[in-house]
């Protein structure tokens, strides 16, 4: 959100429950909603509201329709009664407020304090969540690689399964003359894995038949 506007800041509210008919409301939402927005003087321009979605999808119908309003720049800011609202996934979260901010669009949770774009330190709270996200998939793929070291020492084998190939017709057409490429094309095997193959066998470079 632009603070040199002088108007009175255009605001969506999103509301989401995962499950209807047990005691969550989308209503209680955005009856708390509107009132924090005429306490703050903010316009209310539109309401989305997903009613039976889980937050992790990262697809939802109301969700999808307000980032495309977001970009069309039909809002200035956008309230949500609580961040998980908006998403359970914080990768997800951050994605959807960095195509908020650059589309302009500022962001507030008025149940967690201090999540409010639109003061330095709502917006300092958010660089740290991600911070906090970046750390994370960082000690996630240090745990993934030393796990795969791990595997590799004790001899397992690591990444796609292993494609074992029949040598015999692979060595008989070779010594018909054939190359390794068009032997990979009739057998319909990599050529990669061909060559890899036949160097584990002690067979790479072939040794032709004498004529």
């Amino acid at each position: 959100m632009n603070p040199s506007r002088t108007a009175a800041p255009r605001v969506a509210l999103y509301a989401r429950v995962s499950t209807l008919n047990q005691g969550q409301d989308t209503g209680l939402q955005l009856e708390e909603l509107r009132q924090v927005a005429a306490q703050r003087g903010w316009t209310v321009s539109a309401e989305y509201v997903d009613e039976g979605v889980s937050g992790t999808k990262t697809t939802r119908p109301a969700l999808d329709r307000m980032l495309a309003d977001a970009q069309a720049g039909r809002f200035d800011l956008l309230a949500v009664w609580k961040l998980d609202r908006l998403g359970r996934s914080l990768p997800h979260l951050l994605t959807v407020l960095d195509q908020l901010a650059s589309n302009g669009v500022g962001f507030a949770a008025i149940r967690d304090a201090g999540i409010d774009t639109t003061t330095p330190t709502g917006r300092l709270l958010l660089q740290l969540l991600g911070a906090f996200a970046d750390y994370e998939r960082s000690l996630i793929r240090e745990r993934v690689l030393a796990g795969v070291r791990r595997a590799q020492a004790s001899g397992k084998h690591c990444g796609r399964p292993r494609k074992d190939v029949d040598l015999r017709p692979v060595l008989a057409l070779l010594n018909e003359g054939r190359g390794l490429k068009d032997v990979a094309r009739i057998l319909k095997v990599p050529r990669a894995t061909l060559r890899r193959r036949l160097e584990e066998a002690g067979r790479w470079p072939v040794e032709r038949a004498a004529a």
